[in-house]
C-alpha cells in the first residue's frame, strides 16, 4: 500500500515535513538518529519508514520497535492500527497477559512493539527469534537509558545477525551512543531547532495566598477543553484529585502508583472525554498522544529543564497551538532552568466544566471477538443512541469502553441490561 494511502487511513491530509525527511533518510543511512520533540509526527514518520520495506513474502519477524514503558509502547501500538496497512504487529509489555502475547507470537507478525524487560523475558522463553530481523527502532531512546534499560537493549541487540536498519528517535541529543549498537557514523536528522517554532503560549498565573485556588479558578476558565495538570509526586495527584472533584470540576490521576488497568482506564476516560482534567506527574509528561489538548498547567515546577520541555510537549501537537501556566506567588523564585513567563494569565468568568461523556464498560474484548462495529450496532439498536450520541470507542483484549453522552446513559443502561452481544451475555456498567 502507497505511502500516501496510510497517511489517509490515519486521518492526515498528507505527510509533514518531518515525516517526508526520515522516511527518506531511512531509506539511505542503515544507521539514524531521529531528534524531535513529543507531539512533532515522529511515532508516524519512523512507523512509515519502516513498514515502507516491510516485505510481505518473509517468514519472519522484520522489525523490532522499543520503547521504555507500556504506555508509549501502546501508543505506537494505536498508530500503527490506525494506518490500516494490513500487516501484524504483536504488542508486549510487563503487566500484559504473556499468554497471549505468546500465542500472537507464534503467528510470526511482521513487527513486534515492546518495552525493553518484556521483550527480553519473550526471548529468553524462545518465543522470539530475531535472527532474521533487519529493522530495529528505539523509540525516546535517552529515556531508555535513563530509565536504566542499558543491560536488556544490549542483550537484544545482540540477537540480531542481519540488522540492516536501526533509528533511534529521541527528544534530547544523547551524550553517548552504546558500543553495542555498532554505530559508524550515523546519519542525525536534527528537527529540534524547527520543533522550538511550536506555538506554545507561556502564561504566569499571580496568586497572593493559595495556589489551589488559583488552580481551580485558571481550570475553571478553560471551561471543557482539555488540560493537564502536572504536580511532582504520586501523593499530590492524588490530593489534587480529591479536592477539584470536590468543586466539581471532575478531574482524574495519573501516575506510577496505580496499577496496569487504573493507568488504562485513566487513560481511556481522559481520551474520550467523561473526564477533561488529567492531573499526573511526570509519568505523564511523556507516551501520551493526544491532540486536543489545549493547555499544560504546572502546578508544582518541573524539576529539570528536561522535564518542563517534555510537560509542554502534551499541548501544541501536530501543528496546534496550545498554552503552559506556571503560578507564582509573592515570594515565588523561579528555578534557573525557567524564563519568567512571557505574559500573564487572569482567570475570566467560571466555565461550566462538566464533562460531555460518560464511560461504559464492556466485559468482552478482542480475544471474544467483539469489535468497534458490534458495540456501535448494540447501542444504536438495542439503546436507541444516535450517532452523534455514542463517542470513543476503546476496545481491549478481554474488555471494551464506550464513551456516551452522560444525558444519556441512565436510560441506555435500563434497555440495555439484559441483552446479548454476539449472542453472550456480558456485564454491563459505568466505568469505575
Amino acid at each position: 500500500m502507497k505511502i500516501e494511502h496510510l497517511i489517509k487511513n490515519a486521518g492526515h491530509q498528507e505527510l509533514l515535513p518531518i515525516q517526508k525527511k526520515c522516511i527518506e533518510a531511512y531509506q539511505e543511512n542503515s544507521e539514524l538518529i531521529l531528534l524531535s520533540k513529543t507531539g512533532s509526527g515522529k511515532t508516524i514518520a519512523f512507523l512509515l519508514s519502516v513498514i515502507s520495506r516491510i516485505r510481505e513474502d518473509q517468514d519472519c519477524i522484520q522489525a523490532v520497535i522499543i520503547a521504555p514503558t507500556r504506555e508509549l509502547t501502546q501508543q505506537i501500538d494505536q498508530v500503527f492500527r490506525s494506518l490500516k496497512s494490513g500487516l501484524k504487529a504483536t504488542l508486549c509489555y510487563g503487566g500484559h497477559s504473556v499468554k497471549d502475547e505468546s500465542n500472537s507470537l507464534k503467528a510470526i507478525p511482521e513487527l513486534v512493539i515492546a518495552t525493553p524487560g518484556r521483550l527480553l523475558d519473550h526471548i529468553e522463553r524462545g518465543n522470539v527469534n530475531l535472527i532474521d530481523c533487519e529493522a530495529l527502532v528505539i523509540d525516546e531512546f535517552d529515556k531508555c537509558l535513563e530509565m536504566g534499560f542499558d543491560y536488556e537493549m544490549g542483550k537484544i541487540t545482540r540477537e540480531f545477525s542481519k540488522v540492516e536498519n536501526i533509528l533511534l528517535a529521541s527528544a534530547t541529543k544523547p551524550e553517548d551512543i552504546p558500543d553495542y549498537l555498532n554505530f559508524d557514523s550515523p546519519h542525525v536528522l536534527d528537527n529540534l531547532i524547527e520543533d522550538d517554532l511550536i506555538n506554545i503560549e507561556e502564561f504566569g498565573v499571580q496568586y497572593k495566598r493559595s495556589v489551589f485556588n488559583a488552580l481551580v479558578e485558571t481550570v475553571c476558565s478553560f471551561g471543557i477543553e482539555k488540560s493537564i495538570v502536572f504536580c511532582n509526586y504520586r501523593e499530590v495527584v492524588e490530593d489534587v484529585v480529591k479536592r477539584l472533584n470536590g468543586e466539581r470540576i471532575y478531574s482524574i490521576g495519573y501516575h506510577g502508583g496505580l496499577d496496569q488497568g487504573e493507568r488504562e482506564r485513566a487513560l481511556i476516560k481522559f481520551r474520550n472525554g467523561s473526564y477533561n482534567t488529567l492531573v499526573c506527574t511526570d509519568l505523564g509528561a511523556r507516551g501520551l498522544d493526544i491532540p486536543e489538548i489545549k493547555h499544560v498547567v504546572h502546578y508544582q515546577y518541573p524539576n529539570s529543564l528536561d522535564a518542563f520541555v517534555h510537560r509542554k510537549g502534551r499541548t501544541a501537537r501536530m501543528s496546534e497551538d496550545g498554552s503552559s501556566y506556571l503560578f507564582i506567588g509573592p515570594e515565588t523564585q523561579l528555578p534557573e532552568y525557567l524564563e519568567d513567563p512571557t505574559d500573564s494569565f487572569r482567570p475570566g468568568e467560571y466555565l461550566d466544566t462538566t464533562p460531555e461523556w460518560e464511560t461504559l464498560y464492556f466485559s468482552a474484548g478482542k480475544k471474544e471477538k467483539v469489535n468497534k462495529i458490534d458495540l456501535v450496532g448494540f447501542l444504536s439498536k438495542k439503546g436507541q443512541l444516535g450517532k452523534g450520541e455514542i463517542g470513543l470507542i476503546t476496545v481491549l483484549d478481554h474488555t471494551s469502553y464506550v464513551a456516551v453522552k452522560k444525558s444519556k446513559v441512565k436510560n441506555v443502561l435500563s434497555l440495555i441490561r439484559s441483552e446479548r452481544i454476539k449472542g453472550k451475555k456480558l456485564k454491563i456498567e459505568v466505568s469505575m
